[in-house]
């Protein structure tokens, strides 16, 4: 019998996914004409950890990207089953709420099952700058109502695992994908635990992408800015899950961790309401930089931020 949890794979698969794993979902949005350019609005959602995180993205996602007119949702997944990686079914969970493209980071393979999976899923990525061989890709290419958007997910290596150098990687990334020639986005996804090349990136990145949103640390940074080249910047999105927390884990063990300097069991994800956590992007419909940026905080403990629209 086939795999329940491969079912939206072949539904997402009927709904516009061409043969090379290049492709998006069925169009919720007009579709641009031939040559017409049209600004892309994009919600970025930051750590999802454990079921808050999930339930917070499943209950708000659609009526944000009903009431944002959305064209993309990029969520970063790689805390989702119970904070540590993801599985084929929670990428069907989230697909089916209304998100479009998954990334990861350095918890991407914490759950085994995903190894074999992830060639399968051409919307679930890990970071780009992995060792050559790795399985899955960094970055795909996505056609959003007629026009293409680069997603790259890349991690960092201060304080990380030593990977390739992200700055590298990137650069030729962005040597064969021009931003503005065929490209009406890029959007990169940098996971990574210092602020200092999290910034450097973004410095590195601006005027050559839409955005440069950090992931990892799980809190809300409030720096999000347009750089002075046109690119869009956040040091960290924050997380989707529950903020009466340690970075989303259940506080008692992880502060007696802190207090005994004792190892104790693995951490539970904590078990409150979750807060969505996230970055709304508008790019400019000339340029494909960013024309406004600004945070998504909704439900659980944090105090509600919405866009003005």
């Amino acid at each position: 019998m086939a795999s329940t949890h491969g079912a939206h794979l072949l539904r997402r698969a009927t709904e516009g996914l061409h043969a090379d794993g290049r492709g998006g979902f069925a169009p919720r949005f007009p579709l641009a004409r031939v040559g017409e350019r049209r600004a892309v609005i994009i919600l970025f959602c930051g750590d999802v950890v454990g079921r808050p995180g999930r339930d917070a993205v499943k209950r708000h996602v659609p009526t944000l990207r009903q009431e944002f007119a959305i064209d993309l949702v990029v969520v970063n997944a790689e805390n989702a089953a119970g904070g540590f990686g993801l599985t084929e079914g929670l990428c069907g969970e989230l697909y089916d709420c209304g998100v479009d493209i998954l990334t990861t980071g350095n918890h991407v393979w914490d759950q085994r099952e995903i190894i074999p999976y992830i060639d399968r899923d051409p919307y679930l990525l890990r970071p780009a700058n992995f060792p050559k061989g790795t399985p899955g890709a960094g970055w795909r290419i996505h056609r959003v109502g007629g026009q293409s958007v680069l997603v790259v997910n890349l991690m960092g290596r201060l304080f990380m695992d030593a990977l390739d150098d992200p700055f590298a990687r990137l650069d030729d990334i962005l040597a064969d994908h021009r931003l503005g020639d065929d490209l009406a986005a890029i959007l990169v996804d940098f996971h990574a635990e210092a602020s200092s090349e999290k910034m450097a990136l973004g410095h590195f990145s601006d005027g050559r992408v839409s955005a440069v949103f950090g992931t990892h640390c799980h809190v809300p940074t409030a720096d999000g800015q347009i750089l002075p080249g046109g690119t869009a910047y956040q040091t960290d999105a924050g997380m989707c899950g529950d903020y009466d927390s340690v970075i989303g884990m259940q506080k008692e063990p992880a502060t007696r961790r802190f207090v005994t300097k004792m190892p104790g069991a693995r951490p539970q994800p904590a078990e409150g309401e979750g807060t969505l956590c996230g970055i709304l992007l508008e790019t400019d419909d000339r340029s494909g930089l960013a024309r406004t940026v600004e945070p998504v905080r909704i439900g659980g403990r944090l105090a509600v931020h919405l866009p003005r629209r």
